[in-house]
């Protein structure tokens, strides 16, 4: 895979960083723990600017974002609510909780995008429940970018610095997306088998 995304950066310059970027927002089949770091390989051979490729990757990923944003937005708190009552085991939710998480989320909803935009397998949820609890476009913007631009720039920066050792990046952040996918699937369960209907 390594070779693939080599390649066809190389091929296809700042908008093949900013393609695989939104792809990786949309459906994830290449991390952008792969990516970035072969953007600021590429930079520190002299082939491309590391400032513009970190624009280009976070230009690509903050729009990829965007449309789980604008789901959450159709989907709204009153429609998720009927599901909740409809389907409140599997979902895991009662309409109350919807409420609650709705407000929670009013309260803490700059810093909840910023830092979930930083963690490996929340990245690109995080803009769902921004969207259900109708945050501002304006405000989803600012923070998501914000938290976008750090991200990019720490592996376009990590690339950069480590050369031709940046695969070492994947053997790292690979294990962290891991068990935070298995925590997630393990609370998930966890919440499927404890759940009680309240009237």
């Amino acid at each position: 895979m390594f070779d693939s995304i080599t390649a066809f950066i190389e091929s296809t310059g700042y908008l093949g960083i900013a393609l695989l970027m939104f792809i990786e927002n949309i459906f994830p089949p290449i991390p952008s723990e792969l990516i970035m770091p072969i953007a600021g390989f590429a930079s520190s051979r002299g082939e491309m600017n590391l400032l513009l490729a970190i624009l280009a990757g976070s230009l690509g990923s903050l729009a990829g974002t965007s449309l789980w944003y604008l789901a959450g937005r159709w989907l709204g708190a009153e429609r998720l609510k009927r599901w909740a009552r409809r389907y409140g085991r599997w979902m895991t939710v009662q309409p109350r909780d919807v409420d609650k998480a709705c407000r929670w989320f009013n309260r803490h909803s700059g810093k909840a995008v910023f830092i979930g935009r930083l963690v490996p397998a929340v990245r690109t949820l995080i803009s769902v429940p921004a969207g259900i609890a109708s945050m501002s476009v304006g405000r989803f913007l600012l923070y998501s970018g914000l938290g976008t631009v750090v991200w990019t720039s720490f592996l376009a920066g990590v690339g950069y610095w480590l050369g031709d050792q940046y695969r070492l990046i994947g053997a790292w952040t690979n294990p962290v997306s891991n068990a935070v996918i298995v925590l997630l699937v393990g609370w998930y369960l966890y919440r499927v088998v404890t759940f009680r209907k309240h009237p």
